[in-house]
């Protein structure tokens, strides 16, 4: 809390980190004229004399070299900001390495919450139980994902991304052999909840170590690429899960969890570094026990995420990003009990083949919505001659939020609860929703990095902890109440819900800066007094 007193919640900060407006560095604060740099080069000092000294030398062309400056012009970067230094320790390469570690990690917690999907008449046999029982495990699975982001977000600050990430990972892997291996449905519901728990530290930390490696004019196309894995996976988890259960046992779909986390753990432990710009836990070295304990409850206290949400902003955009969580887990679970019987499918391979819809939108718009995002925030970035406002990401995802994502599920659900259309209609409504995701999560995801860098990770927290919560709600709500009211009614709410949440959205877009210079500015006055 100490950082975020100190400094403003605006924009691009410095190694450790600030939060106030960042201005853009000039052409002329950053070159001088040819008189000034060669007396400081070395004043008293010729051209002439100074390539004199260069013998054995091969002449380099520079800057600073009068005769080649008509040939060579150094062109600032139009989108620098002070402190854009600590980006640059890894390369391009290393960068898109570590991206592609993350997604693939963020692809496992998301698959395991629906690859079972296509399972669940299987389990509820196994089991002697009902598919209501079932679903009720899978929003447990959800809870779980939204209740540990409390945990991970502070830990993650404190000790670094790469201790929690392989912690995570390991645990994961374990939790998914005893969800094999479960032999009732008590400890299959234990090991379900536990690797949730575990599973969503890879969403949590590895989204924040995104923030950690790409300037905020960079981290929309690169945040694109990490969504791909935690959107790709539910949508392509229910087809996989539908493979396996058509030919093995559905414990071998587990089995693949298992095989697919192991490879996880030892891609974190062996080639993911550490990216955090400042670890807390440093300050505790030269602290007595009873110090370093009262220093280490109020980093990792879960109640610092809570706090967070006295900006309103915050809440808002958690509001936005669950509503499009909810309708994601409302179309995904469903799929087998609804698509079913109205089309006459027979086997859990026929209904897996409509989870590939929204998996190739979320692939497709992995290409293209991240880089939307960073496209927006350099057209403000230009309109506001050279400040970068945080809230301006948000412009990117509006009409996917507001019309095309409503439009998609109204269209899904009435043309099922209708018979109109035939197959083709809610495919097609399936894949076009799917890439309109993939405009809206990385501008949601990305501002709770830009607005308070500081505390990247628990802003990411706090945004994933409301997200899930309401996928949890979602999937344990979908089925009763389509049995109740109808898919198309059903759907018209999930639509309701997004167009809220766009809604919300666009006030940020216009009142987020205020909003936070006025509980900045409260909390100031709280401490004077």
């Amino acid at each position: 809390m100490d950082d975020e007193k100190r400094h403003p919640t605006e924009s691009v900060e410095e190694p450790e980190p600030e939060l106030k407006p960042a201005s853009i560095k000039s052409h002329e604060e950053d070159t001088e004229s040819e008189p000034q740099a060669r007396e400081k080069r070395a004043p008293g000092l010729t051209e002439i004399e100074l390539e004199s000294q260069r013998s054995g030398l091969h002449h380099v062309r520079s800057h600073v070299s009068t005769h080649d400056a008509a040939i060579i012009t150094t062109e600032p970067d139009p989108h620098y900001e002070t402190g854009d230094e600590i980006y640059d320790r890894f390369t391009s390469r290393h960068k898109m390495l570590i991206v592609a570690i993350m997604s693939f990690c963020s692809f496992l917690a998301p698959i395991s919450s629906t690859s079972i999907l296509a399972a669940s008449p299987e389990v509820v046999k196994t089991y002697n139980t009902t598919g209501a029982i079932f679903n009720i495990s899978n929003a447990l699975y959800m809870l779980f994902m939204g209740l540990s982001p409390l945990f991970w977000g502070p830990l993650g600050q404190t000790y670094g991304r790469k201790w929690p990430l392989s912690w995570a990972a390991v645990t994961f892997t374990c939790f998914s052999i005893g969800s094999a291996l479960a032999p009732n449905l008590a400890s299959y519901f234990v090991f379900r909840m536990l690797t949730a728990f575990q599973g969503t530290a890879f969403l949590i930390v590895g989204g924040t170590v995104i923030g950690d490696i790409y300037k905020p004019v960079e981290r929309g196309t690169a945040y694109g690429w990490f969504m791909s894995g935690t959107l790709i996976g539910p949508a392509m988890g229910p087809f996989i899960g539908g493979i396996i259960v058509t030919f093995v046992s559905w414990r071998n779909i587990f089995w693949l969890q298992t095989a697919l986390s192991g490879l996880a753990s030892l891609l974190v432990i062996f080639l993911l570094p550490e990216t955090i710009h400042h670890r807390r836990s440093t300050e505790l070295q030269n602290l007595s026990r009873p110090q370093q304990a009262a220093k280490l409850w109020t980093w990792i206290n879960p109640a610092r995420i809570v706090i967070l949400f006295r900006y309103p902003n915050l809440i808002v955009i958690g509001l936005a990003s669950s509503s499009l969580v909810w309708n994601m887990y409302s179309l995904l679970t469903p799929i087998r009990y609804v698509l079913n019987p109205r089309f006459g499918l027979t086997t859990p391979l026929q209904s897996g083949l409509f989870y590939i819809a929204p998996g190739c939108g979320y692939l497709f718009g992995t290409f293209f919505g991240g880089r939307w995002a960073d496209r927006t925030v350099k057209t403000f970035i230009t309109r506001r001659s050279g400040q970068r406002i945080p809230e301006d990401r948000l412009r990117s995802c509006l009409t996917a939020m507001g019309i095309v994502i409503p439009a998609c599920m109204l269209i899904y659900g009435w043309s099922i609860e209708k018979a109109v259309g035939g197959i083709p209609l809610p495919v097609i409504a399936m894949f076009v929703q799917g890439v309109a995701q993939l405009f809206c999560f990385p501008s949601l995801n990305t501002y709770c990095l830009d607005v308070m860098q500081a505390r990247s990770s628990e802003v990411v927290a706090g945004n994933y902890f409301m997200r899930y919560l309401f996928g949890a709600a979602g999937s344990a709500a979908v089925l009763p109440i389509v049995e109740a009211i109808g898919v198309g009614w059903f759907s018209t709410i999930s639509a309701l819900f997004v167009a809220a949440g766009a809604a919300g959205t666009w006030l940020v877009t216009v009142y987020g800066r205020s909003w936070r210079e006025a509980i900045d500015k409260g909390k100031k006055s709280n401490d004077g007094d």
